[in-house]
Parts: C-alpha cells; sequence; structure tokens
C-alpha cells in the first residue's frame, strides 16, 4: 500500500521551484512558422475545440512540446476528450486537477489551473481548501470523495471501495471512468512540464 496524503501536503515550494522551474525552460518554444504541417493540424484542432481565436498567441507550452508533433497528437486527443468533451462537470475536473498538481508539485499545472478554475466558478475559499485535501471541512461529500479519489489514485494506483462508491451515487458510468484518466493524464502532465521548466506566471501560491 502506498502513501495516501489525504490531508495538507507540506514541502518546501521555494526548492521545489528552483527545482523544476529555474533556468527553464529546457527548449525554446517553436515560432508558428517552424511547427511542422502535422503539428500545424494540432493546433488548429485545439483551436477549434477550445474555441481559440487565430489571433491568440499560442502557448509556449503548447510550442514546446510541439517539438514532438506526434506526441503531441497523443496528449491533445485525450486532453480534448477529457477536458472539451469530458463528462464530468468542469469545475470539479478542475478541483481534481489543482490537487494532482499540488501532489505532483507541478508549479506550472498548478497556477495554470487557478486561472483555469476560476474561470469554472473554482472559488479562492475553494482553492485554500484543496491545499488541506480531501479532509478538509466544508466539502460535500461527493467533493471529498472526488479529491480522495485523486490522493488514492496518486498514493496508490487505485481508489479506493469507500470512495469509489460514495462517487459512483451521483457520477455515471462514463464519469467513474475518466475519473482515473483524468488523475493520470494531467500527473503525466506534470511530469513533463516539471522537467521540461515551464515557466509559471508565478510560484507555488499557498499557505
Amino acid at each position: 500500500m502506498g502513501e495516501v496524503i489525504t490531508g495538507k501536503y507540506e514541502f518546501d515550494a521555494a526548492a521545489r521551484v528552483a527545482q523544476t522551474v529555474a533556468g527553464g525552460p529546457r527548449y525554446a518554444p517553436l515560432k508558428l512558422e517552424e511547427v511542422s504541417p502535422e503539428g500545424q493540424e494540432q493546433v488548429d484542432a485545439i483551436r477549434t475545440a477550445f474555441h481559440i481565436p487565430e489571433g491568440r498567441p499560442f502557448p509556449d507550452v503548447s510550442l514546446i512540446t510541439l517539438r514532438h508533433p506526434g506526441m503531441f497528437k497523443g496528449q491533445m486527443v485525450m486532453g480534448i476528450e477529457l477536458a472539451a468533451k469530458g463528462t464530468i462537470p468542469a469545475r470539479e475536473r478542475e478541483l481534481a486537477i489543482l490537487r494532482v498538481a499540488l501532489l505532483a508539485r507541478a508549479p506550472f499545472e498548478w497556477c495554470e489551473h487557478i486561472d483555469i478554475g476560476k474561470a469554472f466558478g473554482v472559488t479562492s475559499e475553494e482553492i485554500e481548501r484543496v491545499i488541506e485535501g480531501s479532509s478538509a471541512p466544508g466539502w460535500s461529500a461527493h467533493e471529498a470523495a472526488l479529491l480522495r479519489a485523486v490522493e488514492e489514485l496518486i498514493g496508490d494506483h487505485c481508489m479506493s471501495d469507500a470512495t469509489w462508491e460514495t462517487l459512483a451515487k451521483t457520477y455515471t458510468e462514463q464519469q467513474m471512468l475518466e475519473v482515473p484518466m483524468l488523475v493520470g493524464a494531467y500527473l503525466m502532465t506534470a511530469m513533463q512540464q516539471n522537467s521540461l521548466k515551464i515557466q509559471p506566471k508565478g510560484g507555488f501560491e499557498y499557505r
């Protein structure tokens, strides 16, 4: 059995930022004109899926990972399925991703999904509670189970029977199938972004 952290996750945020951000990124973002034809297909697909206008700059993190267009395509197929087409409500999805980002000690993913989460209704108070974890007072039974699922999947690579049964009271079969994939996909992304030293807008901002 692995260690499952259900409460506040304490670590040296400054040291983690120094490890995963300082001196980065390890590769420079491509310019759009440098993106391969295969990569350009993915740029167009993402703009369509997420309604990104042509005039809006494409994110540096994507322009870095487009150095490997085939892998980028695989990531984006899963990302679009989970985020643009997913059956888990957007606010709940972002709560789960924020807990993933915290447990992965991922500065870029954390900062990005604070902004995304707020756009989907996650409050500053709830972000503080994400930091405290599934055991924090104030969550509904469903919300606590969702965060606990993240904690169990990262700590023990399996959702417990009790957590599954609580979530399954309110989630459909499709949503239950999505939960482990959501956690795994964003954990994988955090590993990549940490290792590439992708630059966040800020450091870990939590107390």
